[in-house]
């Protein structure tokens, strides 16, 4: 084989070589591109959740404070629950980005909240009931309910932020 010939084959062969390895480093970023893209958007989608989650516990918070009154007022009550009522819709709204951005796990997890959050709200609708029509004989069973369910929800939340963490690989 003369020299001109092997250099051509050296060249070629080197040139599928540098080839090769521009294709599995490309995909290989592509992978890492994706990845970190799709960890990003369930960042803020679980973010998004927790920070929905949290208005809409304040505003529970001040449904309570106004039925725990002497004599509760009817329409602050009201007013309160109408404001609870439209930040849960925007809890329901960032669920379906957590189930959407998924994996599985994580639907388990705001679906045990909301599981937590429902028995919550139920409860506080029979109160806010009850101080309508002015009956107080549930008053201290259902401040203690209320306490055992809240403890319930609180967990259930703390273990959504812990699978968050697993997921996004924020395990430290």
């Amino acid at each position: 084989m003369d020299a001109g010939l092997a250099a051509l084959l050296g060249a070629a062969i080197g040139s599928l070589t540098t080839l090769g390895a521009a294709l599995v480093n490309g995909r290989t970023q592509a992978r890492t591109q994706s990845a970190q893209w799709r960890r990003q958007h369930r960042r803020d989608a679980y973010a998004a959740y927790l920070g929905a989650l949290h208005d809409r516990d304040v505003a529970m918070d001040a449904v309570l404070e106004a039925l725990r009154a002497e004599r509760p007022d009817p329409a602050g009550v009201d007013e309160r629950v109408g404001r609870f009522v439209g930040l849960a819709r925007d809890v329901h709204r960032a669920t379906e980005i957590v189930i959407i951005e998924g994996p599985p796990r994580m639907a388990a997890a705001a679906d045990r909240v909301q599981r937590a959050s429902a028995e919550l709200s139920e409860l506080v609708r029979c109160m806010a009931a009850n101080a309508h029509a002015g009956e107080t004989a549930r008053r201290g069973a259902d401040e203690a309910a209320v306490l055992d369910l809240e403890r319930r929800l609180y967990k259930a939340v703390g273990d959504f932020r812990t699978e968050a963490r697993d997921v996004l690989g924020n395990t430290t």
